[in-house]
């Protein structure tokens, strides 16, 4: 099943009521009045949000040898993950990070697909992968110094096989097609991972990365967090048709998945990958599901979107699902839970430190690298802000 935004059921409602308007499905496309429906897409599911364990015939096998240790695991990364993502809100209301991009209500999405990858698979992320780049091992005390503007990245791509986190909207799409096609060139048995938004489908750049993927036969999986709003705008006031369907425009395979469900994730990621790393070309993974906060926190959500969608949505909370069948299936108890809580504390703690102990950037480290062989200009520059920054030296016996 699928769910309905608020704004999708307004519109909807008020099309049915003009002859002759443009309708809404229960999809959030639009139709003209007297077209036949279509039928709701299709949602890859194997954990319903009360947590039990439902069949799929076409993914269980992806994680039919999935352990209670790894089931465990899963758990622990998306509580960790959203423990991390709350400390960076906090650190920034506080006036420790300048932005703040949050995951909260995503982590299902980055867990899942994350855990999916193999080490020499290459990952290219927006600046919201923060569970994704929990999964590729890198320190998520390494993630806020572009935030807290002491850096432009803070970690070695090539260490991890992670980007640096992406500002601009859709073009690690391109980035990671083009990497992809280098990856098939070479031979290697590996592939690359691309994560956007919904409203970076809507960017040209993605849609050239499809194009080159399709014709190329790159081995790119390009997943989309279709978390229903791109900042203010919802997806229905993007497009005509579900989000994964426009892979069949390309020439290449999209399937919808539960983007609240950690294990359908996992499946559908490892398919998509396997499918990649066999020589058959790209695949486009949306994953259902929503941002449960602002879109930063320089975003207001309350002034476009109403609480009855966000509480629908926090039901099917990622979190909550999984403990519900770890639960059911005693394959934890509450000595687990309380281990984790004070785990989840102490990575609170370690992160409030790590952000307050960040020594400050070197303030003409702006003006080095612009040129190889130097400017004249940017001597003048470097001058003028060196005589600036003089100026406010304290002036002796005032």
């Amino acid at each position: 099943m699928t769910v309905e935004s608020t704004a999708a059921r307004t519109s909807r409602r008020s099309a049915a009521s003009k002859a002759g308007a443009t309708g809404t499905t229960a999809a959030g496309t639009r139709r003209r009045t007297g077209a036949k429906k279509s039928a709701d897409p299709e949602l890859v599911q194997l954990l319903t949000p009360e947590g039990k364990r439902v069949k799929n015939a076409e993914y269980d096998k992806y994680v039919a040898g999935i352990t209670a240790e790894e089931l465990r695991g899963l758990y622990r990364d998306m509580v960790l993950t959203r423990r991390f993502d709350a400390e960076a809100t906090a650190l920034q209301r506080q006036g420790e990070l300048g932005l703040w991009a949050s995951l909260l209500g995503q982590e299902a999405a980055q867990i899942g697909s994350g855990r999916a990858t193999r080490e020499d698979d290459y990952v290219f992320p927006t600046y919201r992968e923060h569970g994704v780049a929990w999964c590729r091992g890198v320190d998520p005390t390494n993630l806020l110094g572009m935030f807290r503007g002491v850096n432009n990245g803070g970690w070695d791509p090539n260490g991890n096989n992670f980007h640096l986190y992406t500002i601009v909207i859709g073009s690690q799409a391109l980035h990671a097609t083009g990497y992809a096609m280098g990856v098939a060139k070479d031979g290697a048995d590996s592939a690359v991972i691309a994560y956007f938004g919904d409203g970076a489908s809507s960017q040209g750049d993605v849609a050239e990365a499809f194009t080159f993927s399709a014709v190329y036969n790159a081995p790119v999986v390009f997943f989309c967090q279709n978390n229903q709003w791109a900042i203010s705008e919802p997806t229905e006031k993007q497009m005509r048709v579900p989000l994964y369907q426009r892979a069949a425009g390309f020439g290449f395979p999209g399937v919808r998945v539960d983007g609240n469900d950690v294990l359908a994730c996992l499946a559908v990621t490892k398919w998509a990958l396997e499918r990649a790393r066999s020589g058959e070309g790209p695949t486009l993974v949306e994953a259902f599901t929503y941002r449960m906060g602002a879109h930063t926190t320089s975003d207001d959500p309350t002034r476009y979107r109403g609480d009855e969608e966000r509480l629908a949505w926090e039901a099917k909370d990622p979190i909550l699902r999984l403990r519900r069948h770890l639960e059911a299936a005693n394959h934890a108890d509450e000595g687990f839970f309380a281990e984790l809580e004070t785990e989840s504390e102490a990575l609170g703690r370690r992160v409030r430190e790590a952000v307050r102990a960040m020594p400050d950037p070197d303030l003409f480290a702006i003006f080095e690298n612009v040129y190889a062989d130097g400017h004249a200009l940017v001597d003048e520059e470097r001058a003028q802000f060196a005589a600036y920054q003089a100026s406010f030296a304290d002036v002796e016996g005032v």
